[in-house]
């Protein structure tokens, strides 16, 4: 004769689940408990420390310009491309060129400087910017097939120097 006896249920999947992890809160005792938290804390609390110290490698009075050289149009990097970084009176800070991508990143400290972008065979574009500490300014430059004139900058950096003298600078 068969075995007629009842068998019990198959527990869930989700009580057992929740026995697995009352089993082993308390296998846990207080103390290996205060020691997790504490270890989880500290490493927390290092991690923390160090990010923040990142900000006093770099002087706190530079900024970062960044320039984006592409052919009108067609948005073409133009990885030829000179691109001059001005004071207001002219004077050039630096001169770079573009990487294969058309970017450029230059560490500049405060103040307002004029971005100039040539190529031969386009028209040179002029930006005035103001780099701010600890901040990424932004210039995209769309070159344009033409001549090349410098007197766009020239227009730039007498136009800054009459802000200047406006605002008495």
């Amino acid at each position: 004769m068969a075995d007629d006896t009842l068998k019990p249920p198959a527990p869930s999947p989700l009580k057992s689940a929740g026995a697995a992890c009352k089993r082993l809160a308390l296998g846990l005792s207080l103390s290996r408990f205060h020691t997790v938290v504490g270890t989880v804390a500290g490493i927390a609390s290092i991690a923390g420390a160090g990010f923040s110290l990142v900000q006093f490698v770099r002087p706190a009075n530079t900024g970062d310009l960044v320039t984006i050289v592409q052919a009108a149009g067609s948005r073409q990097s133009l990885a030829d491309a000179t691109i001059e970084v001005l004071t207001t009176q002219n004077a050039i800070v630096a001169t770079r060129t573009p990487d294969s991508t058309g970017r450029v990143t230059q560490q500049l400290t405060e103040g307002v400087y004029v971005v100039r972008v040539s190529l031969p065979g386009y028209a040179a574009e002029v930006r005035r910017v103001q780099v701010l500490p600890r901040q990424t300014v932004e210039v995209r430059a769309s070159l344009r097939s033409g001549s090349s004139s410098s007197s766009p900058i020239e227009r730039a950096a007498s136009g800054v120097n009459s802000v200047r003298r406006a605002l008495g600078f």
